[in-house]
């Protein structure tokens, strides 16, 4: 039975070229002489410092211009964690990258799937959505589906099998 994954999850060898290509341009920039500013990464979470708030916003801004050059969807960010003051005037902010469909996501996922009344079955598998159907053309079309109306979260297909 022809089946695939929906998954969402970043290249992570892409993120550490673009944290890499970051912190390079941020020590060769002028605006950036003298301070302590940098992006270092732990698995899953990027951690920007910077000197000033404006400095940290700059630092995001280079990140994601890297990250979108490296054709990392920019909505796998979630930089909504608080910022942090760490002596004097520096400040910190964490940065998760996000891996994985959510609860809630995969609900919708597969609410979207059955709603469209096409042959296929959709079940939740851990942090992917696995579809199976009997023809190739019904996964195509629901692939075609999830693209158009899942837009707040960037979709990869995986692990075809016919």
């Amino acid at each position: 039975m022809p089946s695939f994954d929906v998954v969402s999850e970043a290249d992570m060898v892409e993120v550490r070229n673009a944290v890499d290509q970051t912190n390079k341009e941020i020590t060769t920039r002028f605006d950036f002489k003298g301070s302590d500013a940098r992006v270092e990464q732990k698995e899953h979470d990027l951690t920007a410092f910077a000197d000033s708030d404006f400095q940290l916003q700059q630092v995001k801004d280079v990140l994601t211009n890297k990250l979108a050059k490296r054709k990392v969807d920019v909505r796998f960010l979630d930089d909504s964690g608080k910022i942090e003051k760490i002596g004097g005037d520096k400040v910190k902010q964490v940065v998760k990258i996000k891996n994985g469909i959510e609860g809630d996501l995969a609900k919708k996922i597969v609410r979207i799937i059955k709603d469209s009344k096409m042959k296929v079955q959709a079940s939740i598998q851990g942090d992917a959505v696995r579809v199976t159907g009997a023809k190739r053309d019904d996964l195509q079309a629901t692939m075609a589906l999830l693209r158009k109306d899942v837009t707040d979260t960037p979709l990869e297909f995986n692990n075809f099998r016919d």
